[in-house]
């Protein structure tokens, strides 16, 4: 039975205003709407007078214009970076130049950019490295990074404590999962990542696409129990005698438009990976998008 994800669909906004979405956050989107961005990438404004600025987002005149008319007559102090994907991170290069702000994020971009979705930013290289657990202090906000790789190795997303806010990049959306595609993305590392959440007492994630998730472990429960239906679909598909992805994917996805294929197929590659890892799928190839796979 395929599990009922709760997705938050509805994101009431005007392209290239600022919102003020809590007392301490304000949100930009950028008019990019995609199969792979929702309605577009929201940039967020973290505190009031000295700044922080998180995901400025695509490398895109309009937006980065209407992010300076949001921060009028303030001072950016930081900006931070969940990870380097095309509509998350380009625009950090003209705000920095803009605001004289430094930048800091997890590391580059990984392995495997272009590959399933988005093209890596192979250019940005954060001012400041930053690790789990480390603490990025403004004025009148505090911040905790929390590493969250699955989607990019180089994936962290940041903790509002003053309102126990997570801002959750593309690790946890409000509108679909996330796409993980290796060898960048790493389908353990994501389910890994997904368990350290429940740890968490976070009480509202602020996703870069799509709206607020007010009640979020229940959500991230769901997430995982997807992702672990998802491998069991793969062990029906190789007990039906389909031992190919390509041949998976048609059945798997029977509702999702066929030019999201290559997508879907990235995805349940990165399943394989890990069930192939966990010896519960076997190949005598190596581990492809191509290999033949078996049952052991």
């Amino acid at each position: 039975m395929a599990v009922e994800i709760p997705y938050v669909r509805e994101i009431e906004f005007t392209y290239g205003e600022s919102e003020q979405v809590s007392p301490l956050t304000r949100r930009v989107v950028a008019e990019n709407p995609s199969a792979f961005t929702y309605k577009g990438t929201g940039t967020y404004i973290i505190g009031h007078g000295k700044v922080a600025v998180i995901d400025p987002g695509p490398l895109d005149a309009k937006h980065v214009e209407a992010l300076m008319r949001a921060l009028e007559g303030e001072t950016v102090t930081h900006i931070l970076i969940t990870h380097t994907h095309s509509d998350h991170s380009p625009a950090a290069a003209p705000l920095k130049a803009r605001t004289g702000a430094k930048t800091y994020g997890y590391g580059p971009h990984g392995a495997g950019a272009g590959a399933g979705e988005e093209d890596g930013d192979m250019s940005f290289v954060p001012d400041v490295e930053i690790r789990h657990g480390d603490v990025i202090e403004g004025e009148g906000w505090t911040v905790e990074c929390v590493h969250t790789p699955g989607h990019t190795s180089n994936h962290i997303c940041f903790a509002l404590r003053e309102e126990k806010a997570l801002f959750s990049g593309d690790h946890v959306m409000g509108w679909s999962t996330s796409i993980v595609s290796p060898p960048d993305g790493n389908m353990s590392d994501y389910m890994n990542s997904l368990e350290l959440l429940l740890t968490r007492d976070d009480e509202t994630y602020w996703p870069t696409h799509g709206p607020a998730i007010r009640d979020p472990k229940p959500f991230v429960r769901a997430f995982i129990a997807h992702r672990e239906d998802r491998e069991n679909q793969i062990i029906e598909q190789l007990k039906a005698g389909h031992h190919r992805i390509a041949d998976m994917v048609p059945v798997i996805y029977t509702a999702v438009d066929k030019r999201l294929y290559p997508a879907a197929a990235r995805s349940v590659f990165a399943h394989m990976t890990r069930l192939v890892e966990q010896g519960r799928v076997v190949t005598d190839e190596p581990v492809t998008l191509g290999a033949e796979y078996r049952l052991p």
